[in-house]
């Protein structure tokens, strides 16, 4: 359930990040309002599921990366931003992160 709770964290977060650059400088009240409700939301079930004894540094890492990773590709797919080999490649690299800190975490 933790980890149900995380990924819908991530999923607010990124619709929030996203209604933060269609609010163009929070001048679009409908995407103002749905940028302050998706972190708020975030927050929320980041809380509950760090509440359920998911580990504060994983599920934050995850949180972040998955929600860094997940920008890169809306921005590049549907903001016309660029997406380089260097991007790629921090994309990666922040997986690669992820990964390493959950293998950590098991005994």
């Amino acid at each position: 359930m933790a980890w149900l709770l995380l990924a819908l964290a991530i999923i607010c977060e990124v619709t929030a990040t996203t209604a933060l650059k269609l609010s163009n400088g929070f001048t679009n009240p409908g995407w103002t309002v749905t940028t302050a409700l998706g972190y708020i939301a975030s927050f929320a079930l980041l809380a509950q599921a760090l509440k359920l004894h998911l580990e504060m540094g994983t599920a934050y890492a995850v949180w972040a990366g998955a929600g860094t990773a997940a920008i890169a590709l809306i921005g590049a797919a549907f903001m016309g931003e660029t997406l380089t080999l260097h991007k790629i490649g921090g994309i990666l690299l922040i997986i690669t992160g992820v990964v390493i800190l959950n293998l950590a975490g098991t005994h």
